[in-house]
């Protein structure tokens, strides 16, 4: 496994768990559909490339929108959690899917 196929899928995962406890904690249904939604397609490209196709340049440009999306949480909210983490965690793999073969 590439780290760039780890990234994707630890960032999938990440997505998926942060939409369900957006749920729980909130009753959030928007984190949990674009949390599972998106994690679920993250964690599959993933796989996808495991499977040997290439899946981390759609992995890659999901990430990307990942983190325009919780940036500006980020800026209106000023709140490190959860929407600082996640723009944090999805700089870094998105770094990791860019630099990574």
């Amino acid at each position: 496994m590439t780290p760039g196929t780890l990234a994707a899928l630890l960032y999938g995962v990440l997505n998926i768990a942060g939409g369900m406890l957006g749920y729980v904690k909130s009753k959030s249904k928007i984190s949990l559909i674009m949390g599972c939604s998106l994690g679920t397609l993250l964690v599959l490209f993933a796989i996808a490339t495991l499977m040997g196709y290439n899946g981390i340049p759609v992995s890659t440009v999901l990430t990307g929108l990942l983190v325009v999306v919780f940036g500006i949480r980020w800026v209106k909210t000023k709140k490190i959690m959860p929407a600082g983490l996640m723009v944090l965690l999805g700089i870094a793999s998105f770094v990791v899917m860019i630099f990574a073969k």
